[in-house]
């Protein structure tokens, strides 16, 4: 078994971003309030409920990524990185609740629309917030593209929505002062439904993790062509794939000459289980040693493609 410790490197980009998030959220939060205490608009109601609840993920993340990052011990020996699916799985409650919300909202306003103030102060807030989020964005998905993180993913779609939703909120401000007041709770409404679906994809990633669902196929293909890569690998076979948090967890069964010497078979596997290593750093890796005959003789299970 490898050592599926992760990079330093993931680690501390994983506790930066999550600070970031959080900070991130409390600025717009209170940009937010004031506009909405000026303007009295729903719809920058809406993009702040939005920022309370991108605050509360925000916080469930800084918890639950410190969490996941824990080292295995004696209970937890694949690690504790499921901690992020759960994390993915809280934050959608919170944004499905916050949708929920905002549609109630929307539904009075449509039976006696108020009028909107301060439409200018509303709109530099929001284009503030527009800016500051994409800032937050940038890292965030620099941060994806490096660790791959679930919760970092979840939370990151928090924030794509939360662009959607100012941009919407400034239009519903420029039409109600054109006097289409009836625009607010309709985009508003448009908002809400627009998170509820959010809402529903993270909560099927997460839940697919949760229950161990396989690697993408390119990556399952990337390890058995690293497996028969090797010029004493004859056939790959029993490819089981998962993701724990930030941990890849890889078993497989290599096909080995049936009069291979058991040390050198090990010795094989050691350097298939490297070259994967190399490719996956921090993966768990378990690699089992069958000899040739016993795939020619009986079927087995899950192979990958033979060497050419």
């Amino acid at each position: 078994m490898s050592n599926h410790t992760l990079p330093a490197e993931n680690a501390r980009l994983l506790r930066q971003v999550t600070v970031a998030s959080v900070a991130t959220a409390l600025l717009l939060i209170v940009g937010k309030f004031v506009a909405w205490r000026l303007t009295s608009s729903l719809s920058v109601l809406a993009s702040m409920v939005d920022s309370c609840m991108d605050a509360a993920a925000s916080a469930i993340n800084l918890v639950a990524v410190a969490y996941s990052l824990r080292a295995a011990d004696a209970e937890h020996k694949f690690g504790h990185g499921k901690a992020e699916s759960l994390a993915g799985l809280a934050q959608a409650l919170f944004i499905a609740l916050s949708a929920l919300f905002l549609i109630g909202q929307a539904a009075k306003r449509f039976l006696a629309p108020p009028p909107l103030e301060a439409i200018g102060t509303g709109l530099a807030v929001m284009g503030g917030a527009i800016l500051l989020t994409l800032v937050l964005l940038t890292f965030q998905r620099h941060v994806i593209r490096k660790t791959q993180s679930l919760a970092i993913r979840a939370d990151s779609l928090h924030y794509a929505s939360d662009i959607l939703t100012n941009l919407t909120t400034a239009i519903a401000l420029i039409l109600a002062q054109f006097g289409w007041p009836l625009a607010d709770p309709l985009l508003a409404m448009a908002i809400a439904l627009y998170i509820l679906y959010s809402a529903g994809t993270i909560a099927y990633e997460a839940g697919q993790h949760l229950m161990d669902r396989e690697l993408t196929d390119d990556i399952q293909q990337a390890i058995c062509d690293l497996a028969l890569a090797h010029p004493q690998v004859l056939g790959v076979h029993d490819l089981r794939t998962r993701q724990s948090g930030q941990i890849k967890i890889i078993q497989l069964h290599l096909d080995l000459d049936d009069q291979l010497p058991l040390i050198t078979a090990h010795a094989v596997a050691k350097e298939v289980e490297y070259q994967i290593a190399a490719a996956f750093p921090g993966a768990d890796i378990i690699i089992h040693q069958d000899p040739v005959s016993r795939c020619r003789n009986l079927p087995c299970d899950n192979p990958c493609p033979d060497r050419q």
